[in-house]
């Protein structure tokens, strides 16, 4: 597969990043020289320098030859222009970040009427996260799968200390539950029955929503205490730009009181037109004689969303240390996702990561139903719905030799759910949850798709190893 990636920012890094894990020959584009020379010596990339707007540039790649393209600049008005030339000249598929929520009512009709085949918006996709969050579930990493039936968390080991020092295969009363994973010292272990738990380990948990809510109680895991809509009644949340506009919309339609706190004179105008539920405050967030001023020490949930990383953690430590009891942060930087949560905050997330799953469940296509990347994009779990297409329908999950590094963690069939071992048979129409490291995304192509259909059912094996600079 062959994918253009224009713009070469935070998000064109990361997916290029990705896409190259996944096997597919990228181009980026960009107009920085600088960001160029550095994605070149940095990335087995092809690079070039120009915009994606240019047609004689679009002309010289032979775009028509390419899978895909995605346009991920800061603009949003680029990043149509660029899908729609691309689907034009017969690139065949486009896909577009939009994210101003001026164009919130018009998405449909523009992916019709400019070619765009699929839009991202890490903003409105992270504040669905947070609203998810708040209203609905408790702690992070936790997500859903099987139409809700399978639950994975994750927590730190510490909060369950008769773990510490034993082997999994020593653990008691885990029927039903499946340790998919370990994070110790910022790396990723699958583990066998064999691995020993040590002090200070991530541990990612799958099982039914029964068993994980069971284990949840029995443990007294606190960090994951479950969040009831009625307790969360009043948010404060620093930063008004479209993070803390999306999020303010939707918090506010759930009944919630919400103050924004926004040191843009001109933006917190903006705000106050458009939001007619929030309370508006303009005024420096970092000041505490402010936010106490403002009874932060009253509200229910603080959530930092400025664009600086490191104003956000200050801040919601501050706010934890103050007695809120959901504080959740938005960090860009990958180290900063764990580090924040020891420091006893209750969300770190990250937009980029939400958006590159995004992406990739696009991009894969066929019978995927989602993707989810973990620690920094070295582990994924991917639910897929297995068709009688798949070389390991009828199998028993022993006898499908598996890379190492991939754990089928949870199977629905017909809708019921089961924690699979080795003498588990796949059937058509199966739901599975796969869990597997990120390098081995390539190696497990060939169990997890079909024959045809989705977008890296052949990946292109030409020109590797080749980085080239162009400059228009």
């Amino acid at each position: 597969m062959r994918a253009i990636i224009v713009g070469a920012g935070k998000l064109g890094y990361r997916l290029a990043e990705t896409m190259l894990t996944n096997d597919i020959e990228v181009t980026i584009m960009d107009t920085d020289p600088r960001v160029i020379e550095r994605i070149d010596n940095q990335l087995d990339v092809l690079t070039i320098n120009a915009s994606g707007v240019q047609i004689e540039v679009l002309k010289e790649l032979n775009v028509h030859q390419y899978d895909l393209i995605a346009a991920v600049t800061n603009s949003d008005e680029t990043n149509i222009i660029v899908c729609s030339l691309a689907k034009k000249m017969g690139c065949k598929n486009t896909i577009a970040r939009i994210r101003n929520p001026e164009y919130a009512h018009e998405i449909s009709f523009i992916k019709q009427e400019m070619g765009i085949d699929h839009i991202v918006n890490p903003e409105y996709s992270i504040a669905n996260e947070i609203t998810w969050y708040l209203l609905k579930r408790y702690t992070f990493y936790s997500n859903t799968f099987a139409k809700g039936k399978v639950n994975m968390i994750d927590f730190y080991v510490n909060h369950v200390p008769s773990f510490i020092g034993k082997k999994l295969s020593d653990l008691e009363d885990m029927e039903g539950l499946l340790i998919t994973a370990i994070s110790r010292d910022g790396e990723m272990i699958i583990p066998h029955g064999g691995t020993t738990i040590e002090e200070y380990d991530l541990l990612y948990i799958i099982g039914t929503r029964s068993k994980i809510n069971q284990f949840i109680e029995k443990c007294n895991i606190n960090i994951n205490k479950k969040v009831d809509k009625k307790h969360v009644k009043k948010a404060m949340i620093l930063g008004g730009g479209k993070i803390g506009f999306y999020l303010a919309r939707q918090l506010t339609k759930s009944g919630i009181i919400v103050k924004i706190i926004e040191q843009n004179k001109e933006r917190c105008r903006y705000l106050s037109e458009k939001l007619d539920k929030a309370l508006v405050i303009y005024g420096d967030g970092t000041d505490m004689n402010l936010l106490e001023e403002e009874d932060l020490k009253t509200m229910d949930a603080f959530i930092a969303v400025t664009g600086y990383d490191e104003e956000n953690i200050l801040m919601s430590i501050m706010a934890k240390q103050l007695g809120v009891e959901q504080v959740i942060t938005k960090v860009s930087r990958p180290n900063y996702s764990r580090i924040i949560e020891t420091l006893g905050v209750d969300v770190a997330l990250n937009p980029i990561n939400i958006s590159i799953s995004n992406i990739l469940k696009y991009i894969r296509g066929g019978r995927v139903i989602s993707v989810s990347l973990l620690l920094g994009e070295q582990a994924e779990v991917t639910e897929i719905i297995a068709s009688e297409k798949l070389s390991i329908i009828g199998k028993p999950i022993e006898e499908l030799d598996l890379p190492k590094g991939v754990i089928i963690g949870a199977i629905e069939h017909s809708g019921k759910v089961t924690i699979p071992n080795g003498k588990t048979v796949i059937h058509p129409q199966d739901r599975l949850v796969i869990f597997y490291l990120t390098a081995e995304t390539h190696a497990i192509e060939p169990f997890f798709k079909e024959k045809k259909g989705g977008l890296i059912d052949e990946l292109s094996n030409r020109n590797k190893g080749i980085r080239k600079f162009i400059n228009f």
